[in-house]
């Protein structure tokens, strides 16, 4: 009796497992193509052959036509006849483990370039004033940016800041600087920490044209309210990063 119920719940399980496996592998070979397409291990920009692939990752072939499918859909890679599939879309990393502005961050990769939509002191809306601590309907410096890389839509940035700082931004090089080097030096010290929101949204019709994205298509949108070194809140920002040409990054460390 007790080989039987083992048998007995031992066949329903298992056959969970092959479902899950079926429905899974495609998926779980595409995120570790995409782990390696993002981390330069494809150089050349073409990667293996479809048998390559199934024999390194033990994978069928059906598998791995499905898991190239999806990364096709994700318009990172494309089959070019003669060829094979090549890597058409690079993303740039972008780190979450320090405070720095995206010129610090991508100088490796190529130069940011700003382009300032807009400029001008607003009344700062409820919400924002009590982000920076500020008194209700106080005066905010408020900037929209479209970032650059290499001449690439990579973001779209909505930027308020306290206009005690304001006229020495409004005097500044916006397009060739990057914000937090500016606020560091109207303010005379350095920034310290930033409170971060990472999450995907569809992109609005405005955002979308700007970014030249299509319509209604996912964007990584980055809420950061960046402190001085003081504790001051000096600096919120909703920033719509291209999720096809951005990927964060991090180191975490586990405390206990």
């Amino acid at each position: 009796m007790p080989a039987e119920r083992t048998r007995q719940h031992t066949t329903p399980v298992a056959a969970a497992r092959r479902r899950r496996l079926r429905a899974d592998r495609a998926r779980q070979l595409a995120d570790l193509l995409r782990h390696q397409i993002l981390g330069g291990r494809f150089p050349d920009g073409v990667l293996p052959h479809e048998e390559v692939i199934g024999a390194d990752y033990g994978a069928t072939r059906n598998t791995v036509r499905q898991a190239l499918g999806l990364l096709r859909a994700e318009q990172l890679v494309e089959r070019q006849p003669g060829v094979g599939t090549v890597v058409v879309c690079q993303k740039f990393p972008h780190g979450l483990d320090r405070l720095m502005g995206l010129a610090e961050t991508l100088h490796r990769h190529g130069r940011v370039t700003n382009e300032v939509r807009t400029i001008s002191p607003v009344t700062a809306p409820a919400p924002v004033a009590d982000r920076l601590r500020i008194p209700p309907r106080s005066e905010v410096l408020y900037i929209e940016r479209l970032r650059r890389l290499d001449g690439a839509p990579l973001s779209l940035d909505l930027t308020y800041v306290p206009m005690r700082l304001g006229p020495a931004l409004l005097d500044a090089d916006l397009e060739n600087t990057d914000v937090f080097r500016l606020i560091e030096e109207a303010a005379g010290q350095p920034l310290g920490t930033a409170e971060i929101t990472l999450e995907a949204v569809n992109a609005d019709a405005h955002s979308a044209a700007v970014l030249e994205a299509p319509r209604g298509t996912a964007v990584l949108m980055l809420e950061r309210l960046t402190h001085l070194a003081d504790g001051t809140p000096v600096d919120l920002e909703f920033i719509r990063f291209r999720g096809d040409r951005i990927t964060m990054r991090g180191l975490l460390h586990r405390t206990v």
